[in-house]
């Protein structure tokens, strides 16, 4: 299992690099369940105890993610790890007031999302005809989120390379909070709850964003449906 290189300046207290594993923890900790068999809220807990090893381990657990959605947000590599750093910086700073009063994820996803959205906002003007690379294999992973041919054609690879263009196009044409939605709900694999909770929105209004903005990309995508 990888691990992200922390800043020591950024976190002190924290070593050069953090892990998973529940090495130099404090003697409090051995009282405790292993942070596998705990709730990610839990943890977060055990870390505002100032327990480093408990703050590893979420940040072994959710860079992947998080960065992933930074990536789609931002679609440049180096500003989505800058930005994941970031959310995990405001995470460290917030471990002895954070109270687990929500998924631990949702809290970070609504870090994450208004970082991505202030952003957005403050380089909007900076920026050039945006190139977006939704569906281009996850830089992580090395996987897409979407279907490929099994058997594909030239023919096939044509439509295929449209359809993706027009998906990348029209996802992020969508108003910035149908967007976000799209991106948690589709490709980070949040439900309506949880996407709900970070965009301070009911469950019913969650359900009605999401439905606008998939209404909106079938209509726009329908010639490739």
């Amino acid at each position: 299992m990888g691990t992200i290189a922390l800043n020591p300046e950024r976190y002190p207290g924290v070593a050069g690099k953090v892990s998973g594993q529940n090495g130099g923890q404090p003697a409090a900790r051995t009282a405790l369940r292993p942070m596998n068999e705990m709730s990610d809220a839990e943890v977060m807990l055990l870390a505002g105890t100032g327990d480093d090893s408990a703050f590893g381990y979420l940040v072994e657990k959710f860079r992947r993610p998080i960065i992933s959605f930074m990536y789609r947000m931002t679609h440049n590599q180096a500003i989505a790890e800058e930005l994941a750093q970031e959310v995990f910086l405001r995470v460290y700073r917030s471990r002895s007031s954070y109270q687990a009063e929500a998924k631990f994820s949702t809290w970070l996803y609504r870090i994450a999302t208004n970082l991505a959205v202030n952003h957005a906002r403050d380089s909007r003007s900076e920026r050039t005809a945006p190139t977006v690379n939704l569906d281009e294999p996850d830089p992580e992973t090395g996987t897409t989120p979407d279907v490929a041919d099994a058997t594909p054609t030239i023919e096939a690879d044509i439509l295929r390379e449209e359809r993706m263009a027009a998906i990348r196009k029209h996802v992020m044409a969508l108003p910035e909070r149908q967007r976000v939605a799209v991106l948690m709900h589709k490709y980070q694999g949040l439900d309506y709850k949880e996407i709900g909770k970070v965009l301070k929105l009911s469950e019913s209004a969650t359900k009605s964003l999401l439905f606008r903005a998939y209404e909106t990309l079938r209509e726009r995508l329908k010639e490739f449906v």
